[in-house]
């Protein structure tokens, strides 16, 4: 009876280690990958994405993101343990095995890519794209010091793959959309690396934070009205109404909050920072949403 209940301990220990590898715990990647993959959506289908594309790329959205996190922290075991908010990692730990984290990985995005079977040619095409996108990110940090716009290009890939899955085709706008987002991550990846900056001077890991140095808030803040005035673009190419223009003003109050919890570069002000962008994107979903919701024909 003791070894049975030893062995569904140490299974109920694998799972739950395997479950923090893919940050099942920290909901806020997910949630930045699938707020653009939502907005892409909603647009490409006029406020009414097919039913199987959507469950599709939901489902999509927190497989990639889970594959991500158990390829980056593959990716980070020699760095993870030096840097005091990422030592107590499964695989920095030394709880879960760098190949174990590997192969869930694998697991996780060969699922994904199944999913994506059932969509169009297209979509199917620039899902291998996504994937390699997703696979690489994370050891840029040690060959550039902007990983962040990396990062901006495999979250941002939803974007016109969503548009493909919906349309079959990728409009200028869909790109236009790429681009917003791809500066939404750089803004909002280089406040999350203001929080390990002091870490990363140390071990010698790249990221937009160090290369801006003391113009950091500058460029965040730069790249922060580049998003807001593309959406704006965007809106206007949608034919969104006031109801979007709501959700952008509100996502610029939500930006200027985020300046102002950065303003003395205190790392937990910044983690809050790095969070609220979660409701950034929700804010501009909900003005699209509101959009062909309410707005009269």
């Amino acid at each position: 009876m003791e070894h049975r209940h030893g062995a569904r301990g140490g299974l109920l220990a694998r799972l739950r280690d395997y479950a923090l590898l893919v940050r099942a715990d920290r909901p806020i990647g997910t949630l930045l990958l699938l707020w653009p993959t939502l907005w892409a959506l909603w647009i490409a289908g006029q406020g009414r994405p097919h039913q199987d594309v959507f469950l599709v790329f939901i489902a999509g959205a927190v497989l990639m993101r889970s594959a991500g996190c158990a390829i980056n922290d593959y990716a980070d075991r020699n760095i993870d343990p030096q840097v005091a908010r990422t030592r107590q990692r499964p695989v920095a730990a030394g709880r879960v095995a760098p190949a174990e984290a590997l192969a869930l990985a694998a697991v996780l995005g060969l699922i994904a890519f199944l999913l994506v079977l059932t969509m169009n040619p297209l979509t199917i095409k620039l899902a291998l794209v996504g994937g390699f996108l997703a696979a690489s990110y994370p050891f840029l940090k040690r060959v550039t010091s902007l990983p962040q716009f990396y990062l901006g290009a495999a979250f941002g890939w939803s974007v016109p793959m969503a548009f493909a899955a919906q349309t079959g085709a990728v409009p200028p706008l869909a790109w236009l959309m790429f681009v917003a987002v791809v500066l939404w991550a750089v803004a909002y990846d280089t406040i999350y690396a203001m929080v390990d900056r002091e870490d990363d001077l140390r071990i010698g890991v790249k990221s937009t934070a160090i290369l801006f140095g003391r113009a950091d808030r500058l460029a965040v803040g730069l790249c922060q009205a580049a998003v807001l005035m593309i959406l704006w673009r965007i809106g206007g190419l949608a034919g969104l109404g006031h109801w979007y223009a709501a959700g952008l003003a509100i996502a610029a109050a939500l930006a200027a909050w985020q300046q102002y919890l950065i303003r003395h570069r205190d790392p937990e002000a910044c983690f809050r920072a790095f969070l609220n962008n979660s409701h950034f994107g929700l804010a501009v979903f909900c003005g699209i949403g509101l959009s062909y919701t309410l707005s009269s024909p």
